[in-house]
């Protein structure tokens, strides 16, 4: 990393959903301990930071999305103690620790929603979003959940329709009360205080909603709806105006800034999902007062190619201005990108590497989930064994998020070594294949090409905190430059299954061979293997 950049700009974040990674106490549920026994595996990566996903008090019906205590480890993640030891370990290894915070909503079993929901004139009545009936008593407008079905849930004892985005044991909280707001930000100021040294921050543009309450407009007819759940879900109809997104949220996002502020080397990183994301990330992460880095969904899509790609990277180019992305290809919530993008390749291994290879050397930080470094695809998990709300609402034609959620292949023995209980989702057998243990022990594995391009890429100013310059009309090709002080490198990726020739787009010193990929210039063209590619110093 270079010593000019913040550890973050640039930085490689290993994503953790730590219910999946180890068991430590067999009750076939990953936990702290867990992860900590792990992080030297992934300090061997070359990674800089650990995000991990949801560990707080939960009744987890979203899996920890769903908080009721924001400074609780839940008893089936560990202690605090274990919280501590993790980070001092992490910090022994040299990796950061990011923890996510889900700030728009809480359980239904928090006790501020339970002091709230008690009646219309308590000390908190109004720190959730309430709204009485229209007059034949339906919801109050047309708002729509993630979930499904009506972003409005009835409760009797208000006599009042409460706001959830997501599962309505989800309640939102109402963020134009200024006591919610200095409430979460004496929460993460305890997690700061702690030791964490940043935050990823979920649904970062639900926080606020328009008091109006005025009805979405639909989506107008022929446009995409593509927006959640593979388009089977109605949310997709709605423009989301009103429902998130709001212009208050600025303000907010300042002040979560100014408290980072006060912890020298942290950082934000935000989950943007909107109508126009990259018009949302560029006013969320512009100038040094809001978020560091916003995380990109354009990704995350079941849109690939290099057309699709090549669009993405030119449409950053021109619209984020001086934001900064954080990219990613899998996740906890999308069906892992092996799977997602690779139907019918024929070198699933090659693939997964040339992908790596994409996602480091675009401009920007990255994100890599547990086991992309495996290669690993979708597990398939039948509808009994399902634990995932979304996936049983909207089954089969949208099976949910539980394929890649399931545990992380330490082993090729039994549950992959995961747990000596019974898993909480079943180890897919093909996963077994693909395990640590068995891909160690070979130099010519998707793990150790993926340590050697990680430990590579992160020698390369250019790739770690230049400038990128997009060519145009390479065919097949995807091909950019990227430019730092005292470095210029050509990147040049194939990321279909068949030869591809472009003429070479620049003057080229060098073409560097450590990434292990076999891409050449015969001539005067650049000659790329499917699924490969090729690095140059210019």
């Amino acid at each position: 990393m270079t010593q000019s950049q913040p550890w973050w700009k640039g930085g490689i974040i290993y994503q953790i959903y730590p219910r999946s990674f180890l068991d430590s106490n067999g009750d076939g549920i990953g936990d702290l301990k867990g992860v900590t026994q792990k992080l030297p595996y992934v300090a061997s990566l070359g990674v800089d930071a650990i995000w991990l996903s949801p560990f707080f008090t939960s009744p987890m019906k979203d899996f920890g999305y769903d908080v009721s205590d924001y400074r609780g480890v839940d008893p089936i993640f560990g202690t605090m103690d274990d919280y501590r030891a993790l980070v001092a370990e992490a910090h022994r290894l040299g990796l950061k620790v990011i923890i996510d915070q889900v700030l728009s909503h809480t359980a239904e079993n928090h006790p501020w929603f339970e002091e709230s929901r008690s009646s219309r004139d308590n000390p908190r009545a109004d720190w959730f979003v309430w709204a009485d009936p229209k007059p034949d008593g339906t919801p109050p407008n047309n708002w729509l959940s993630i979930f499904g079905g009506s972003a409005w849930a009835w409760d009797s004892r208000r006599g009042q329709y409460y706001l959830h985005n997501f599962l309505a044991s989800q309640p939102d909280l109402n963020f134009h009360n200024p006591e919610v707001r200095r409430a979460q930000l004496d929460n993460m100021r305890f997690w700061l205080e702690l030791g964490a040294d940043g935050f990823r921050l979920d649904t970062v543009n639900f926080y606020y909603h328009s008091q109006g309450l005025e009805n979405n407009p639909a989506v107008p007819a022929g446009e995409n709806k593509t927006f959640v759940a593979n388009g089977v879900n109605p949310y997709t109809y709605q423009r989301h105006v009103y429902d998130l997104s709001q212009p208050e949220n600025l303000a907010f996002l300042e002040d979560l800034r100014g408290l980072m502020d006060e912890f020298p080397e942290t950082t934000l990183v935000g989950e943007i999902g909107d109508d126009r994301p990259l018009e949302r990330m560029a006013e969320y992460t512009r100038g040094r007062n809001r978020l560091h880095m916003a995380y990109s969904f354009d990704l995350l899509s079941d849109q690939h190619g290099p057309e699709w790609v090549r669009d993405v990277v030119r449409k950053f180019q021109q619209g984020l201005g001086d934001g900064w992305p954080c990219w990613a290809l899998s996740n906890h919530d999308v069906v892992r990108v092996v799977s997602r993008w690779g139907a019918g390749v024929q070198d699933p291994d090659a693939y997964a590497r040339v992908l790596m290879a994409l996602l480091l050397s675009l401009r920007g930080s990255v994100s890599m989930y547990q086991g992309e470094e495996l290669g690993l695809p979708e597990a398939w998990v039948p509808f009994e064994a399902l634990q995932d709300p979304y996936g049983i609402e909207f089954w089969p034609e949208f099976k949910g998020r539980d394929g890649c959620r399931t545990p992380m292949p330490w082993t090729p023995g039994t549950h992959g070594g995961f747990t000596n209980g019974t898993p909480w989702l079943p180890v897919d057998r093909h996963h077994l294949e693909l395990s640590v243990q068995t891909q160690d022990d070979d130099p010519a594995s998707t793990l150790n090409s993926v340590r050697r391009l990680i430990r590579w890429r992160q020698k390369q100013p250019a790739l770690v905190s230049g400038e990128l310059e997009l060519i145009e009309n390479t065919a097949d090709a995807l091909c950019w430059i990227r430019r730092s002080e005292g470095q210029s490198l050509l990147v040049a990726l194939n990321v279909t299954g068949r030869e591809v020739r472009t003429q070479v787009p620049c003057e080229i010193s060098r073409v560097t061979t450590e990434p292990g990929f076999s891409g050449y210039i015969d001539g005067g063209d650049l000659v790329l293997p499917p699924y490969q590619a090729l690095f140059a110093e210019l």
